[in-house]
């Protein structure tokens, strides 16, 4: 990518026309000597700007925001003393005045000039940022060509969701360096933007002229922006009588709906996240920001679409689960969970990346996560992948879907020694909804009619009310960390000690 955006593009690109008020006062005298006084005021002449990184406030669609951009012309947006302390005040500022944080970095690290002093400023700008995303903000970031160095390994990597511009060079250790320290080119293609997006190590790769409409949908999310409570049918409890091994069967048809099609139809506001940021992105899944009728939520679920039974969900999958799961408790808002998965994987890589730990781990976090929280049988339920979704404040499961701990072929394998009495153990283990019901490992079921496949609109729009409803009933909960445990204590107990 030859050209690079200046901070007053992005400035103009997002910000409603006329809203931007700086925030900025002269930069920290730090004492240049001759030779970098000079550097500063060529980079002043060159750029217009008097230091590396902009700040203030502005709007975007009426939302009142704070901003914090680096401008690349202004030597190489290095970040020193004077543009450190500028983040940090901008940064404070706007946690004191509850705003939400757009940062656009672009540079290329510490300035040299002001060597070790500047290199250890990235802790106070991470410093500040945590402390803003631990009163609640919402911190995003758009990423500019170039990002590396100690800018990329600090504030540019610590947002609730991360964008890049197409074709950028991020990374940590810049190409020049590399070539000098050991005289090769760095591989090609590795820091790039979309790479590292393919990567799970950023959310998506955005053109400069999507941005303002993206971030328009994800500050409505991650704000936890309410509507006025929407009217909603209580749940139905006639549900009609099927075998169990009919809802096996009908949770396996290609064209059942799945968290796709529940996004599509049926959510507004999306915004698609990618991977872990740690480098791992699963296709198995789907981790998304989005409302389901006009409440806030992050979303994770199995994608069936890309399911099957040799591409089941890996440890990469839970552990961006987690991901969700922290993005949700941070930002303030609910998280569903959405359950259709053949099980977790079997394979030597799943062993060897911690598979079974991720499983606990993941439980673990579901449990004691300090949001509201719904998950959803939609389809298949099978095994440890199922189960470290299932934990929730409310859990609701589609008519047909049900939840077992190995597929009924494999529980009879085990019993029988075959797989022909799949059916007999599927109904023996009590794995359909209305089993779920009863034992009250759900809490209401979604009807189909008499098939999800057959009607995927209207489905999805019927599990998205059900969502609304948990989430609109759960909402005062005061110590909701207490009924949830509470709620699983009890779980199967409470028939023998009754």
């Amino acid at each position: 990518m030859s050209t690079r955006t200046s901070a007053a593009e992005i400035l103009d690109a997002v910000l409603d026309g006329g809203s931007f008020v700086s925030w900025d006062r002269p930069p920290l005298d730090v004492s240049p000597g001759p030779a970098y006084a000079a550097d500063l005021a060529k980079a002043r002449a060159r750029s217009g700007v008097d230091e590396s990184v902009l700040t203030g406030t502005g709007s975007i669609d009426g939302r009142p925001v704070a901003v914090v951009a680096c401008e690349f012309a202004f030597l190489a947006g290095s970040i020193g003393v004077a543009a450190a302390e500028r983040i940090v005040t901008a940064i404070e500022r706007a946690t004191v005045e509850n705003l939400p944080l757009i940062a656009s970095p672009t540079s290329g690290g510490t300035r040299m000039q002001e060597g070790t002093l500047a290199f250890v400023q990235m802790v106070k700008i991470a410093g500040a940022v945590t402390t803003h995303k631990n009163a609640g903000l919402p911190y995003l970031v758009y990423l500019r060509n170039p990002t590396t160095g100690g800018v990329f390994a600090s504030w540019g990597s610590l947002a609730h969701v991360t964008f890049a511009e197409p074709g950028a060079l991020i990374g940590f250790l810049g190409p020049r360096v590399y070539q000098a320290l050991y005289d090769k080119p760095f591989p090609d293609g590795v820091q790039t933007a979309e790479n590292l997006y393919h990567h799970g190590v950023i959310d998506g790769v955005v053109p400069l002229d999507s941005l303002r409409h993206l971030l328009v949908r994800a500050l409505r999310v991650v704000s936890g922006d309410t509507d006025a409570p929407a009217e909603l049918e209580p749940a139905p409890t006639d549900i009609p009588e099927h075998s169990a091994w009919h809802s096996v069967e009908a949770s396996r048809r290609e064209d059942r709906p799945g968290v796709r099609e529940l996004l599509e139809h049926a959510a507004t506001e999306q915004v698609p996240l990618s991977g872990t940021g740690q480098g791992e992105s699963d296709s198995t899944i789907l981790l998304s920001l989005c409302r389901f009728r006009g409440i806030s939520c992050v979303v994770f679920g199995n994608d069936r679409s890309s399911h099957s039974v040799t591409a089941t969900m890996g440890p990469g999958a839970l552990r961006e689960a987690r991901r969700g799961m922290r993005l949700a408790e941070e930002l303030g808002i609910a998280l569903v969970l959405v359950i259709d998965t053949f099980g977790a994987a079997l394979s030597k890589e799943a062993e060897e990346g911690g598979l079974a730990p991720e499983i606990a781990r993941c439980i673990s976090d579901l449990v004691t996560v300090d949001t509201p929280t719904v998950s959803v049988l939609l389809g298949q339920g099978t095994g440890g992948g199922a189960l470290a979704l299932l934990p929730a404040d409310r859990t609701l499961c589609a008519q047909n879907a049900w939840l077992a701990p190995l597929p009924p072929e494999g529980a009879s394998a085990i019993v029988h020694r075959d797989t022909s009495h799949a059916p007999d153990m599927a109904e023996a283990q009590g794995i359909r909804s209305v089993d779920l019901l009863r034992d009250g490992i759900v809490d209401a079921i979604v009807p189909e009619h008499p098939d999800a496949a057959e009607e995927p609109v209207d489905f999805s729009l019927r599990v998205a009310t059900a969502i609304a409803r948990e989430l609109q009933g759960i909402a005062s909960v005061e110590d909701r960390v207490a009924s949830r445990l509470e709620k699983y204590r009890r779980l199967g107990v409470r028939e023998y000690r009754d």
